[in-house]
C-alpha cells in the first residue's frame, strides 16, 4: 500500500502513564497532531489485559473488552474507558487521520480457570524435541470471562485452542515449556529454539478452526468499531505468516476496506524479513529492524560510523515499498527487553533519513517527539530514572518539510563517510526544491543539485543563519555543523509551512 508522503506516530510507549487519560489526552491533541504533518496513529493495545488498569496490552485477556467491563480489577484499560478511546478515534478521524490498531494475536493471558491436560515438555534449545515423557498438567487456558459474558461474542477458550503454555501448577516456578499431546507447534514461524511458535502465557493454535473463526469475528467487530485504517500485528515472527495475509484480506473483503497491516518481525536477519514479506504476498509491510540498529550502532560510534553505509542491509534500501521505517520504540527504549537506544544527539540525523528521505513509511516515537520520565529496575537490580528529551521542534521542521517538499526526484550524495545529503527537486504538484545534509563528525559541506537557477535557499532548522544562493546551473555547496542536520528550501517558500 503506497502513501503520499503520509507519517504515523507511535503514540504510546511502554511507560505511559496509569492514570487512564491516554486516551482524553489523545482527543485533546488529535487536530494539533494533523496540523503538525501526521496522517496515521499507531494507538496501544486497547483491549483488557491480565493485569487490568496497569496492563501495557501485551498481556491479551480479552480482545472484546475496550475498557467497557469489570474484568482483572477495573473497568477500564491502562489507557481510559471505551467510551473516552471512542472519543479520540471520533476526534482523530475528524482531523483527517487514520488509526492503526496494536494487535496481539500470538497469546492469550490471566485465564478465569486451571484444566487438567496432557502435555509434553520440550527441550529448550530445539523445542522440536521432547523433554520428557507425556505428563498431566495444570494451566490457567479456561478464559470465560465472567464480566462481559456472552457480549459481542459468546465463545469460550479452554485448551483446546491453544497448542502450548509455560506454567505448570503442578511445579510452581517452573517455566518449561509444554506442548499439548494432541498438537503440534506451528511450521512456517521463526526457527530460532528450533521452533519459535511459543513466545509466552497461553500460544493461540491459528490452525484450529475455532480460533480463525473467532479471530475474523473480532475483525470483523472491531474495525468498525474503531473505525480503523489498519493494524499493526505483534510478535509476527512466532505466528505462521500466512495467518496474517489470510487474516487481513478476509477483513477487506467483509469491511470494502484496504486496510494497512504491519508487522513487528524482530530480527536483524534481512532475507528473514524478505522472507516473511514473500509468504505474505506483499500484503504485510514490516518495520525496517535493521535499520533501526544501524541508527543504534552509528550513535554510538560517532564519527568512526561510516555514513555511507547507513542504509545497507535494510528494507528501506531493498523493498522501500513494504518499508514501515522508525528510530526507537517500546521496546527498544531504556529498560526495555530489546534495549538498543539511539542517543540522542543521532535522533536528529536518523529522524531526517526516515521523514525526508522517498523510501518507506515512517514512524514518530511519542518519547522523541513530547519526551518522557520514568523510573524503572535494571537489569542490575537497582532503579534509574530515564529522561529522554523532547525532539519536537526539528521533528516539526521535518514533518513540515516533508509535507511541502519531499517530492519529486532524489538525488543521493553518500560520498563521504562523515557527511551525507540528498536533494527532492519537487513535482508539478509541489515545484519547490529541498536539500538535506548531515554529519556525524565536524562541519560539513556538500556540491549537490537542487534544479533551481540563481536561487535563495535557507536553512529551516535555523542551524545555519546566512542563505545559500544556487548557480545558474542549479547547484551550490550547502552545509551542515557538526553532529548535526541543515534542511535547506527555496527562501520564497520558507514561510509557507
Amino acid at each position: 500500500m503506497a502513501f503520499t508522503n503520509g507519517t504515523m506516530m507511535q503514540y504510546f510507549h511502554w511507560y505511559s502513564a496509569a492514570d487512564g487519560n491516554h486516551w482524553k489526552q489523545l482527543q485533546s491533541r488529535a487536530s494539533e497532531l494533523a496540523r503538525s504533518g501526521f496522517t496515521a496513529l499507531w494507538i496501544p493495545p486497547a483491549y483488557k489485559g491480565s493485569s487490568g488498569g496497569y496492563d501495557v496490552g501485551y498481556s491479551t485477556y480479552d480482545l472484546f473488552d475496550l475498557g467497557e467491563f469489570d474484568q482483572k480489577g477495573s473497568i477500564r484499560t491502562k489507557y481510559g474507558t471505551k467510551a473516552e478511546l471512542l472519543a479520540a478515534v471520533q476526534a482523530a478521524k475528524a482531523a483527517g487521520i487514520g488509526i492503526y490498531l496494536d494487535t496481539v494475536l500470538n497469546h492469550k493471558n490471566g485465564g478465569d480457570a486451571e484444566e487438567l491436560i496432557e502435555a509434553v515438555a520440550v527441550t529448550s534449545d530445539n523445542r522440536n524435541y521432547d523433554r520428557s515423557a507425556c505428563e498431566t498438567i495444570k494451566s490457567w487456558t479456561s478464559y470465560e470471562f465472567p464480566g462481559r459474558g456472552n457480549t459481542y461474542s459468546s465463545m469460550k477458550w479452554n485448551w483446546h485452542h491453544f497448542d502450548s503454555v509455560n506454567h505448570n501448577m503442578f511445579k510452581p516456578g517452573d517455566s518449561t515449556v509444554y506442548r499439548f499431546k494432541s498438537k503440534h507447534f506451528e511450521a512456517d514461524v521463526n526457527s530460532e529454539h528450533g521452533n519459535y511458535d511459543f513466545l509466552m502465557a497461553c500460544d493461540l493454535d491459528t490452525s484450529e478452526p475455532e480460533v480463525i473463526a473467532e479471530l475474523q469475528r473480532w475483525g470483523e467487530w472491531i474495525v468498525p468499531t474503531l473505525d480503523l485504517a489498519g493494524f499493526r500485528f505483534d510478535a509476527v515472527k512466532h505466528v505462521r505468516a500466512t495467518f496474517f495475509s489470510e487474516w487481513l484480506a478476509h477483513l477487506r473483503q467483509k469491511t470494502g476496506k484496504a486496510l494497512f497491516g504491519v508487522g513487528e518481525y524482530w530480527s536483524q536477519n534481512i532475507n528473514e524479513l524478505h522472507g516473511f514479506l514473500a509468504r505474505t504476498n506483499g500484503q504485510v509491510s514490516l518495520f525496517d529492524v535493521p535499520l533501526h540498529y544501524n541508527f543504534h550502532r552509528a550513535s554510538k560510534s560517532g564519527s568512526n560510523f561510516d555514513l555511507r553505509q547507513i542504509l545497507d542491509g535494510t528494507l528501506m534500501q531493498q523493498q522501500p515499498a513494504l518499508a514501515v521505517t522508525f528510530v526507537e520504540n517500546h521496546d527498544t527504549q531504556p529498560m526495555q527487553a530489546l534495549e538498543s537506544c539511539v542517543e540522542p544527539w543521532f535522533k536528529p540525523l536518523a529522524y531526517s533519513l526516515i521523514l525526508l528521505r522517498q523510501a518507506g513509511y515512517p514512524c514518530v516515537f511519542y518519547p522523541d517527539y513530547y519526551g518522557a520520565e520514568y523510573k524503572d529496575k535494571g537489569r542490575d537490580g537497582n532503579e534509574y530514572t530515564i529522561v529522554l528529551p523532547s525532539h519536537k521542534f526539528l521533528l516539526d521542521v521535518f514533518l513540515a518539510a516533508r509535507r511541502d517538499f519531499a517530492y519529486g526526484p532524489e538525488y543521493s550524495y553518500f560520498d563521504h563517510p562523515n557527511c551525507i545529503g540528498w536533494t527532492r527537486l519537487g513535482d508539478r504538484e509541489h515545484p519547490q526544491a529541498m536539500a538535506v545534509i548531515l554529519s556525524n563528525g565536524g562541519d560539513g559541506w556538500k556540491w549537490m543539485e537542487v534544479g533551481k537557477p540563481n536561487t535563495k535557499f535557507v536553512d529551516r532548522t535555523n542551524h545555519i543563519d546566512r542563505s545559500i544562493t544556487t548557480n545558474s546551473y542549479g547547484w551550490a555547496n550547502f552545509c551542515c555543523k557538526g553532529g548535526s542536520v541543515s534542511v535547506w528550501v527555496e527562501a520564497a517558500s520558507a514561510s509557507l509551512s
